[in-house]
């Protein structure tokens, strides 16, 4: 999964923290903002990358707060902050507007920056996302505090979860499985795991304010969703937009299925032009 096309990290200091980020800085088609999901680094868009930007497009990766080349300690790592994050980037850069991808997480953070800013936004791809979720019941509640619990304590079980997450392993599968436990096991990055786990990533309500085109995109093996494909009907008929299902992948489209992600992605920016 290591891609050849790599760019220099550059840095951005916001209220709280500093963040950390790359840019390919040109292209002729609309600008895309690519946000990774929680525990993660933004490096996780390598493979993509290249093919947006080959397709015409700048491409912007940003880390979310407490991970990869961003600082650790921040007082907030909720999904509305970092949109606060990414618009603070675009507006870093100078870009007007751009579409902004979600992964896990930040389906929620793109979803509130296109409330905060529809004038910035030109439209939203959510990759496996928990946006509008039904509220957790107690069973579901229990079972998310263990494992929290356990990621907390045993980063290898982090790991674990992502030979679940993978339902066919790509090249250099476990290059990037090493790596993200090897991140959760940086001195002080505790917190910035709990902030990440205890943060909503499954907001109710925020869709009502997005009015830009929306795409939802899901893998029918994705183990996060026991119907994969219900959730994303869910999720386009809430922000009026349409879903496009991966089959057989898993939670990581990105990674086990760049070219098929990137096809999606660029059908979606032809519409939001």
């Amino acid at each position: 999964m290591s891609s050849t096309d790599a760019l220099a990290t550059r840095y951005l200091d916001v209220p709280g923290g500093r963040l950390g980020y790359d840019d390919t800085g040109h292209g002729t088609g609309t600008t895309v903002l690519l946000l990774p999901g929680m525990l993660v680094s933004r490096s996780i868009y390598r493979d993509l990358r290249p093919l947006l930007a080959a397709a015409g497009h700048r491409v912007v990766t940003m880390d979310l707060r407490g991970f990869g080349d961003a600082s650790i300690a921040w007082d907030d790592y909720s999904p509305a902050a970092i949109a606060t994050d990414a618009l603070a980037l675009l507006d870093h850069l100078g870009i007007g507007r751009a579409v902004l991808v979600g992964h896990s997480y930040t389906g929620a953070t793109v979803v509130r920056a296109a409330g905060l800013a529809p004038e910035r936004v030109a439209g939203i791809a959510l990759l496996s996302a928990f946006i509008e979720g039904p509220p957790a019941n107690a069973f579901q509640k229990a079972l998310m505090k263990t494992v929290g619990a356990l990621w907390l304590r045993f980063p290898s079980t982090w790991g674990t979860y992502q030979r679940f997450a993978f339902p066919t392993k790509p090249a250099g599968f476990e290059e990037h499985r090493t790596g993200v436990v090897a991140a959760l096991r940086t001195p002080g990055r505790k917190q910035a795991t709990r902030g990440h786990l205890g943060g909503n990533a499954a907001p109710v309500g925020w869709s009502t304010a997005v009015t830009c085109p929306a795409l939802a995109v899901m893998g029918s093996g994705d183990p996060d969703f026991p119907k994969p494909e219900l959730v994303a009907d869910h999720q386009a008929a809430a922000l009026n937009g349409r879903k496009v299902m991966i089959e057989g992948a898993g939670h990581y489209l990105m990674l086990e299925r760049p070219q098929t992600t990137a096809d999606a992605l660029l059908a979606f920016l032809g519409e939001s032009a």
